[in-house]
């Protein structure tokens, strides 16, 4: 499955090599016909190498050059689509622990940050999966501090197997991602054996000067161990992992070409490159001057990355989350992204916080919180959002529990074949989310798109599925489970 002999991070992370590419992207950024056949490279699904990338960013940073963006624009929505369908798979994250040694200088969690400290019981990590069910939510996102001593890893085992076996109604969760700091293969075995989904891991900025400038200390200030840890990951039979940069520590240009390197090392290495890439922004949080970052990306810029990244690893899930706002969010979601988040805490307990208060808006207290978060609607309406602007929201995880992860996977969304599992399941879900948790007006909603929709299916036994959806939904009834 992997290559023994993995590369240090120094050599598939060059900076030579960035540096190079980037010339080259400077230099050819006014050649019409290079673009062009960059475009239509693009176009057959094939990816693009870093040089094409490299001269589509530069391209772009021209601002009368609206019509190129425009075009790459479009162009990334045709992708996303033709690859996964009209689709956003639907998560939220779950802050355990806030604990950290590590004193990163743009993160909350910081050693040196007043921030108040708190890591979550079993009993409290049970309530807030019932929280989180209570939303509809079938797929969480698990995440924690660095500590080896207030949240080690068998710690987050137990945080995992709880989360599994809490059940509220009809709500269960299916998929538990982790995103949890760099260790070891024999670790990532363990997360492996506990049903991990995907393994998720940040690099927040590929340059190192800055990485050892922004890490001064704790675990993570070596860059070596922390850039090399889905390889780790890979290694310890992890075959789902997810990748991403903190857009603002760095140069963007650099960061992409360096997100690009990453991915062409997993696929050279392991045969699969990443299963998502998240694109965060600097954020303000605690104890954070965000004075300090003189690269923060303007929303035209942050457009470009993602429309970009989207041609260029068409398969790849792309993630976006409430750090973004609402209005913006509901904008970037059609450049390529597949996977979001709604109605998300970033604090330690803060779902089971909000229930209790009997509202399903956004977390008051962030004095546990990793960042603020910018969108603020509940899930239900970031849900609605997307079905008014022709999107399915799906809480699907039927490729998980059906074996289709790593190499398996690769095959199906390199070839365009996945959106035949796609569309029928992440209609079937969101049927089961209306009945579940649905007003009066996600239910029509939903009534319609699925109404709209079958008639893409070619299965007649998933049409007649879907018909006894509709009947139900129309009825407000729910006796039978997907």
């Amino acid at each position: 499955m992997f290559d023994s002999k993995s590369k240090k991070a120094v050599e598939f992370i060059d900076h030579d090599e960035i540096i190079k590419v980037l010339a080259y992207g400077s230099e050819n950024k006014d050649n019409s016909e290079k673009v062009d056949e960059i475009l239509k490279k693009a176009e057959t699904l094939s990816g693009l190498d870093r040089y094409e990338v490299s001269v589509l960013l530069h391209a772009c940073e021209n601002e009368e050059n609206k019509q190129l963006r425009e075009k790459i624009f479009a162009m990334a929505r045709k992708i996303k689509e033709e690859i996964y369908g009209k689709r956003i798979v639907m998560f939220a994250p779950l802050y355990v622990s806030n604990y950290c040694i590590n004193g990163c200088k743009y993160c909350g969690y910081h050693c040196g940050s007043s921030i108040r400290r708190k890591k979550l019981t079993q009993e409290e990590i049970a309530e807030e999966c019932r929280a989180i069910e209570a939303m509809g939510h079938k797929r969480i996102a698990m995440e924690a501090g660095e500590d080896p001593k207030n949240c080690d890893i068998d710690y987050i085992l137990e945080c995992m197997k709880t989360a599994y076996a809490t059940k509220n109604g009809n709500g269960e969760i299916r998929r538990i991602n982790v995103n949890i700091a760099a260790t070891t293969v024999e670790d990532y075995k363990k997360l492996k054996a506990a049903g991990i989904g995907t393994y998720i891991l940040f690099q927040e900025t590929y340059h190192k000067p800055t990485y050892e400038n922004l890490h001064p200390s704790g675990p993570k200030s070596d860059y070596e161990y922390h850039t090399t840890a889905h390889d780790r990951a890979m290694q310890g039979g992890i075959d789902d992992v997810g990748i991403g940069v903190l857009y603002g520590l760095y140069e963007y240009k650099y960061e992409v070409i360096g997100t690009m390197l990453h991915v062409k090392h997993l696929e050279d290495t392991f045969g699969v490159g990443p299963h998502t890439i998240s694109i965060p922004r600097v954020r303000w949080a605690e104890d954070v001057d965000l004075s300090l970052f003189p690269n923060i990306v303007s929303d035209e810029q942050f457009k470009t990355i993602i429309a970009v990244l989207r041609l260029a690893v068409p398969y790849t899930g792309m993630i976006i989350s409430t750090r973004e706002e609402q209005n913006f969010r509901d904008e970037i979601i059609s450049l390529g992204i597949s996977q979001t988040s709604g109605g998300s805490c970033t604090g330690v307990g803060g779902y089971a916080q909000r229930l209790e208060k009997g509202t399903d808006s956004s977390c008051d207290d962030q004095s546990t919180a990793q960042f603020r978060v910018s969108d603020v609607r509940s899930e239900a309406e970031v849900s609605k959002a997307l079905l008014k602007n022709g999107y399915i929201p799906s809480f699907c995880t039927a490729c998980y529990r059906e074996g289709r992860t790593g190499d398996r996977f690769m095959r199906l969304a390199k070839t365009g074949n996945i959106s035949n599992c796609c569309l029928p399941n992440a209609m079937l879900t969101l049927a089961e989310y209306a009945l579940d948790y649905g007003d009066e007006e996600f239910n029509k909603l939903t009534f319609e798109v699925i109404k709209k929709e079958r008639e893409n299916i070619a299965q007649d036994s998933v049409k007649t599925k879907f018909d006894e959806y509709l009947n139900l939904i129309k009825a407000g009834e729910r006796d039978f489970r997907f």
